[in-house]
């Protein structure tokens, strides 16, 4: 079973899922966040993803995380986003070992281990090599993903934040891991992912989440996941 709520980390996700068998598989739809976990009892960094990624549960034990929202999880973390795209790492590759093996056994024997998970996002000291910029551009960074998010596209986001495309197109490598145009398609997913679940009409679910028609969200859900949309809506009940 798959749980969450808002966290206690600003514009974060706080979820579990229950333990699965050992040699079971799932898939991470791309969203445009960096994710904190718990995961076969090691706290692993999940980097964001440009298309579906593929887990294997190793030791049948529950999964805690923490989904950060879109271009936060350098300021977490400490480094640049692109470094982790498309992977999941340890949390020693980018902390001091000595303190991600504390951190471990506190949340893993934490009599609340989601909780425990928050608070370690919650006061990350982002030891990093990648010096996050700070509130000036954490702003530019929430404006430009609410701008995408709504359907805006490259030139007129680059131009209410006062950045050429070129500019845009690094300062989104940095914060979310890919490109303005890559992120927009992976938001314009998530979009059409809540509007379908609801049990719109996916003719009307294309058309609300900016594609051209029905045909042009087989063709991106596929894409990006791996699956239809009817499929992909079917493996989610």
């Amino acid at each position: 079973m798959y749980q969450e709520r808002a966290s206690r980390v600003p514009g974060a996700v706080a979820w579990s899922r229950a333990a699965a068998a050992p040699g079971t598989s799932g898939r991470v739809l791309p969203d445009g966040c960096m994710d904190l976990l718990l995961w076969n009892g090691e706290l692993v960094v999940a980097g964001p993803d440009t298309r579906a990624y593929t887990t294997t549960e190793r030791r049948g034990l529950p999964v805690y995380g923490v989904r950060l929202a879109p271009g936060t999880g350098p300021r977490v973390f400490g480094v640049r986003a692109w470094e982790l795209c498309d992977q999941r790492v340890p949390l020693q590759a980018l902390w001091p070992d000595r303190q991600v093996r504390g951190l471990r056994e506190r949340v893993a024997h934490a009599a609340d281990p989601l909780a425990a998970l928050e608070q370690v996002a919650a006061e990350a000291p982002a030891a990093g090599a990648y010096e996050a910029a700070g509130p000036r551009a954490a702003a530019l960074t929430e404006t430009v993903a609410a701008l995408l998010r709504r359907g805006a596209g490259v030139a007129r986001t680059a131009g209410h934040v006062g950045l050429s495309e070129r500019q845009l197109h690094r300062r989104c490598r940095d914060a979310f891991g890919y490109g303005p145009k890559t992120l927009a398609r992976v938001l314009r997913l998530q979009r059409a992912l809540r509007a379908a679940g609801s049990g719109l009409p996916l003719a009307e679910t294309a058309a609300r989440a900016g594609y051209a028609d029905q045909a042009h969200l087989t063709r991106e859900v596929r894409a990006l996941t791996g699956l239809t949309p009817a499929k992909l809506l079917r493996t989610a009940d």
